[in-house]
C-alpha cells in the first residue's frame, strides 16, 4: 500500500499556497499534520481553515515530531539554511521555498549534509509546472526544435511600499536581495530548466521604485554553454504584471502565457517553422499526459519520487544553478564586468553576494 506522508509546515505565508494547491489536492498521498508560525494569530486563522489541530510556535518541536515524514521550510529566506540542516539532520525530508539558502557556499553545505542525510531535499520552483512548459521542454528534449538561437525573459511586477511595509522585506540581511531573488528567480529557472546552463553574463542593477535597501530594477545579457543569446529584464514598477519567456530555435519558436503567477500554464504559442514541423510536433505532445500546475504539479512529481526512491524532481543542483547566476548578476554589476560562470570558491562573492 502506498505511504501517505506526513508533513509538517512551519511559516504560514506562503506555507498556506503550499497546503491548498499542493497537499491538499493529494490528500491521499499527504496528510499536513501540524503547522508552525511564530505569529500566532496566523497560525490558528490558518490551521482553522484548513482543520489542522495540531500547532506551534517553535521550529524545534516540530523537528522533534517522530511522526513527521517531510518538513516544508516557508520561513523568510535567512532562515532557510539553518532549518534545512536541522530538518536533514532529524531525518527529515525536507522542503524548501527559494532562495534555498544565502550563498553558494550554503548551498554547498546543504549539499554535503544531503550525502549522508536518511531523508531528501526539494527546493521549490512551482513555475516549472503546468501544461505550457511542459509541453516546451518536452518538444525541446526530443530534439525536433533544433539549434537554440535567442531569447528574453520579462518579469514585470508592481511592489508598492505597503508590501515592504514588512519586518524582513526588503533588507540585504533578511530577505537576501531583491527582485532577482524573490520575483524574477523563477523566470529565470524556467529559462536554463529549458535552455541549459549560463556560460557568461553582463548586468546592471538598480533601486528606482521603492525606498528599500535591495535592486528592484535589472537588466541582464546572458550567453548560454550552448551558445544561444538572452536577454532578462525584471522590475517591481510595472503597471500591468507580467511573466514572459520567449525563446527562438531553428525549428520553433517558444512563448509562454504572460500571467504573472503561472507562466508555466498552457497554452504557450509553439510556432513551427514550416508545416512538417507543425504536424510533427503535434503528434509529439498529442499523448502526453497531464500535469499539474504550479504546487500541484510539483507535490505529485515529488510523491513520485519518494516512492520510488528517486532523486526529487527539483534538486539542490537546480538551486545552485539558479544562484549562480543571482552571483554573477550581482558580481557584473559591482565590477562593471563581464562575469564567467561557473562561480567557484575562489570567488569573491562564492560566501555571499550581499555587499
Amino acid at each position: 500500500m502506498a505511504k501517505r506522508y506526513k508533513v509538517g509546515i512551519i511559516g504560514c505565508g506562503i506555507g498556506k499556497s503550499h497546503m491548498e494547491e499542493g497537499y491538499f489536492p493529494h490528500s491521499d498521498k499527504y496528510e499536513v499534520a501540524v503547522l508552525c508560525d511564530l505569529d500566532e494569530v496566523r497560525l490558528n486563522a490558518v490551521a482553522d481553515e484548513f482543520g489542522v489541530k495540531t500547532r506551534s510556535r517553535l521550529s524545534d518541536e516540530v523537528m522533534a515530531m517522530d511522526d513527521i515524514d517531510i518538513i516544508d521550510i516557508c520561513t523568510p529566506p535567512a532562515t532557510h539554511t539553518k532549518l534545512i540542516l536541522q530538518a536533514l539532520a532529524a531525518g527529515k525530508h525536507v522542503v524548501c521555498e527559494k532562495p534555498l539558502t544565502g550563498s553558494l557556499a550554503e548551498v554547498d553545505e546543504v549539499r554535503r549534509a544531503e550525502q549522508t542525510a536518511k531523508g531528501v531535499l526539494m527546493p521549490i520552483f512551482q513555475y516549472r509546472y503546468g501544461e505550457g512548459v511542459a509541453q516546451a521542454r518536452h518538444i525541446i528534449e526530443s530534439g525536433l526544435a533544433g539549434k537554440p538561437y535567442a531569447g528574453t525573459t520579462e518579469t514585470f511586477w508592481k511592489r508598492t511600499a505597503d508590501y515592504y511595509d514588512n519586518p524582513w522585506r526588503g533588507r540585504w540581511a533578511t530577505e537576501l536581495g531583491g527582485v532577482l531573488m524573490t520575483h524574477a528567480i523563477h523566470l529565470h529557472d524556467m529559462l536554463t530548466y529549458l535552455m541549459g546552463p549560463v556560460e557568461r553574463v553582463f548586468a546592471r542593477t538598480a533601486t528606482r521604485v521603492n525606498a528599500i535597501e535591495v535592486e528592484d530594477c535589472v537588466s541582464a545579457s546572458i550567453l548560454m554553454q550552448n551558445g544561444a543569446l538572452v536577454s532578462a529584464t525584471c522590475t517591481l514598477g510595472s503597471q500591468e504584471e507580467i511573466s514572459r519567456l520567449r525563446l527562438a530555435f531553428e525549428n520553433v519558436t517558444f512563448e509562454s502565457v504572460h500571467s504573472a503567477y503561472s507562466p508555466g500554464d498552457g497554452p504557450w504559442q509553439i510556432i513551427p517553422a514550416n508545416e512538417e514541423i507543425g504536424l510533427k510536433i503535434a503528434e509529439l505532445v498529442k499523448e502526453m499526459p497531464s500535469i499539474g500546475r504550479r504546487f500541484n504539479g510539483q507535490m505529485a512529481a515529488f510523491y513520485e519520487t519518494l516512492e520510488k526512491g528517486e532523486r526529487p524532481p527539483v534538486t539542490s543542483d537546480d538551486a545552485h544553478r539558479s544562484l549562480e547566476l543571482l552571483t554573477a548578476i550581482y558580481h557584473s554589476n559591482d565590477t562593471n564586468s563581464d562575469v564567467a560562470l561557473p562561480i567557484t570558491q575562489a570567488h569573491p562573492k562564492y560566501k555571499s553576494w550581499r555587499p
